[in-house]
């Protein structure tokens, strides 16, 4: 009852890539072309000397030092996490941070476990 089809796959017909490669030798023949003209011009002349530019001054960022005087072992996951983001990783390790109110957030958040100064 049931009848089987034969199923005959034909391959794709083929892209010619003769094109592709004679336009990619065109390409690079055209790239070749002006550097040899460049390589015949003269050397134009030489600019005059600039002036040393002055270089300004960073404006000071307020800085804020913080140092780890407690253990943060058996405390809060994210207070854990919080001093890990201050960048402390062990007591009386002390890193200086930007005064941002981010940064005086995660401070507040863990005081008990800091001293700050600036």
């Amino acid at each position: 009852m049931a009848e089987e089809k034969k199923v005959v796959k034909k391959a794709a017909p083929k892209k010619a890539p003769a094109k592709k490669a004679v336009a990619a030798k065109k390409a690079v023949a055209a790239k070749k072309a002006p550097a040899k003209a460049v390589a015949t011009k003269k050397p134009a002349a030489k600019p005059a000397a600039k002036k040393p530019v002055a270089k300004k001054a960073a404006p000071k960022k307020n800085t804020v030092s913080v140092t780890l005087t407690k253990s943060f072992h058996g405390r809060l996951p994210t207070h854990r996490a919080t001093v890990t983001g201050l960048g402390l990783k062990r007591i009386n390790h002390t890193v200086v941070l930007q005064d941002t109110p981010e940064v005086r957030g995660m401070i507040n958040k863990v005081a008990y476990l800091l001293k700050v100064e600036g």
